[in-house]
């Protein structure tokens, strides 16, 4: 896991440095002694796990926590335990340690990161099974770039895989979640996560130039300004 540390006080993030290098799969990235410098890191560089102090210099760790558009768990950090029970009103807050804590302590809380990190990928890696020719081909969905439809096939494409099979793209159209899977022409659906570029009329994935249907501009237009917020 990779992890930035938010913390005003040099003397803590000198103990926070030292408990993460007691930790083999803790990773740290940066550390910072303002939230607006951490933020502006954060749009370049994502984090699993954010180390964060509450009385900062220029806004709270709370305020900080709701500026962030994709918040990475959030451990506080904080040397004033009568925050706890607002700052748990939060969801991506996973504790909330009060100095001075002990090694023990942290790695509890980092456990608790790492399980929850665990669960959600998990939960994204949703798989579906393709029957082809006797043989039944585990696909995980995340991993589809695309869908490509020629008469009474539909061919499935990953990074390593192109998988066809006797079926229609108007059933794949139904079963795969819109937020994600969208239909930018009559025998394509792409994932949206894995477009590369886009003009008028093109989109490209995985180096391959689709063509994008002028009834579907509209659709296409919404999903992906859809998907930047």
């Amino acid at each position: 896991m990779n992890c930035i540390i938010i913390e005003d006080e040099i003397p803590a993030q000198r103990i926070l440095k030292n408990y993460i290098r007691k930790i083999p799969d803790l990773n740290i990235l940066a550390s910072f002694q303002t939230a607006t410098l951490a933020n502006e890191y954060l749009k370049q560089e994502p984090a699993d796990v954010v180390l964060l102090d509450i009385n900062l210099p220029d806004i709270s760790g709370i305020d900080f926590i709701k500026t962030v558009k994709k918040p990475p768990q959030i451990i506080i950090t904080t040397a004033y335990p009568e925050f706890a029970v607002d700052s748990f009103e939060l969801t991506t807050i996973v504790d909330y340690l009060v100095k001075p804590f002990s090694f023990d302590r942290f790695l509890k809380a980092i456990s608790k990161a790492e399980n929850r990190i665990n669960h959600q990928e998990k939960a994204q890696k949703k798989a579906i099974f393709l029957n082809i020719d006797k043989t039944i081909h585990k696909v995980y969905v995340e991993d589809i770039l695309y869908i490509e439809s020629d008469r009474n096939y539909v061919t499935f494409f990953t990074q390593n895989k192109k998988l066809s099979v006797i079926d229609s793209l108007k059933k794949w159209a139904e079963i795969l979640s819109p937020k994600q899977f969208i239909q930018i022409h009559k025998s394509y659906i792409i994932n949206i996560k894995k477009i590369e570029k886009y003009s008028g009329s093109s989109v490209f994935i995985n180096k391959q130039k689709l063509p994008l249907g002028r009834t579907y501009k509209n659709s296409f237009s919404e999903s992906i300004n859809s998907s930047k917020n």
